[in-house]
């Protein structure tokens, strides 16, 4: 390496804290930015001391609510991977925003880029079935309401000069190590052989899909542009467009007919139990206030993700048999080893 490389600014322009490496996307976009180049810092509570482990991260123990300690971990990056939730889905209201303000209080003391994963849910059914980066957002839902907060946040503190953003939204995440999502959790039975496909949508209508492996890479390549994107840049991943809203579930039934000879059978999502348990469970509240998402198509404008990334590899696709294959066989659904940890994260 020579002395250029070497330097401080060199390696802080390379370096990079996660928040949320331990989950889904974080971990996801962690393994990916290594995998680049990058030096990645993970935050992780309850380590007894900070570690480098085999998977290539420098794991430092803190707290995302905890604004000192992500500052501390944050000295000489150049940009936060803001990736973090509260576990199962539990007291959104309560963690969500101040943990943002952690993350924000340490992006403005580097002069950070801060990444946000961004979701369909800051859209209410008046976003029109495809909505640009810029359409209004009314959303329906709690959860919703605090993901149009988050960016608002974000995008003041870019609008005054203190810090730079990225945001990719993206529609229902799967993958190998994507957990807590709709595939996982409502289409297929982690851990068990798929005979049956259960569909939440109504027929004709399409749903998006992000498949998180090419979520992580178009991130990476636009953090290889990111002094030439705007302060506060918004990109929309149109990821799996299905169409008819049946697309997923017969890319499943292809999947496993092809592995094991078995057509598993498409039956209906049980909205109703769902409705009978938010009552009492956190998860089921949750999934009945999108149920909007199944019943009218909203896909993702992604044009202008495209022609951002046209000269810089493009927008990274897995093509949907494919992805459905890895992410089936992580689950421990499909013969061979699930992904290490997941079957762990999805219990």
């Amino acid at each position: 390496m020579n002395e250029t490389m070497s330097s401080p600014e060199a390696r802080r322009d390379r370096t990079v804290l996660v928040l949320g490496a331990s989950g889904g996307v974080g971990g996801e976009l962690a393994r990916q930015l290594r995998d680049a180049g990058w030096q990645v810092r993970a935050l992780k509570r309850g380590l007894a001391a900070p570690s480098e482990r085999a998977d290539g991260l420098l794991w430092l123990r803190g707290d995302a609510m905890n604004e000192a300690e992500v500052r501390a971990a944050a000295q000489g990056c150049s940009v936060i991977v803001h990736a973090v939730n509260p576990p199962g889905y539990r007291r959104w209201s309560e963690l969500v925003l101040p943990m943002l303000d952690s993350t924000l209080a340490a992006a403005r003391e580097q002069r950070a880029t801060v990444v946000l994963p961004g979701t369909v849910y800051n859209y209410g059914p008046d976003a029109g079935p495809a909505p640009a980066e810029d359409a209004p957002q009314r959303p329906l839902t709690r959860k919703g309401a605090i993901r149009v907060e988050l960016e608002q946040r974000l995008q003041q503190a870019a609008e005054a000069g203190e810090i730079r953003v990225l945001i990719l939204r993206c529609g229902d995440f799967f993958g190998p190590r994507a957990a807590n999502n709709w595939f996982s959790q409502g289409l297929v039975q982690p851990g068990r052989p798929v005979t049956r496909i259960q569909q939440p949508g109504r027929a004709g209508v399409g749903h998006q899909w992000a498949y998180l492996p090419d979520v992580a890479q178009t991130v990476v390549r636009l953090l290889a542009q990111r002094e030439r994107l705007d302060a506060f840049a918004r990109f929309h991943f149109d990821g799996h467009w299905d169409a008819d809203g049946g697309q997923m579930a017969a890319a499943i039934q292809r999947v496993v007919q092809q592995q094991t000879g078995r057509l598993p059978r498409v039956a209906g999502f049980p909205w109703w139990a769902v409705t009978l348990g938010a009552p009492l469970l956190p998860l089921f509240r949750e999934l009945r206030e999108m149920r909007y998402l199944w019943r009218r198509p909203l896909r993702l404008d992604g044009r202008r993700l495209q022609a951002q990334l046209a000269l810089a590899g493009g927008v990274a696709h897995t093509p949907l048999d494919e992805a459905v294959a890895a992410t089936l066989t992580a689950l421990g659904c499909l013969p061979g080893a699930a992904a290490p940890g997941l079957r762990q994260e999805l219990a």
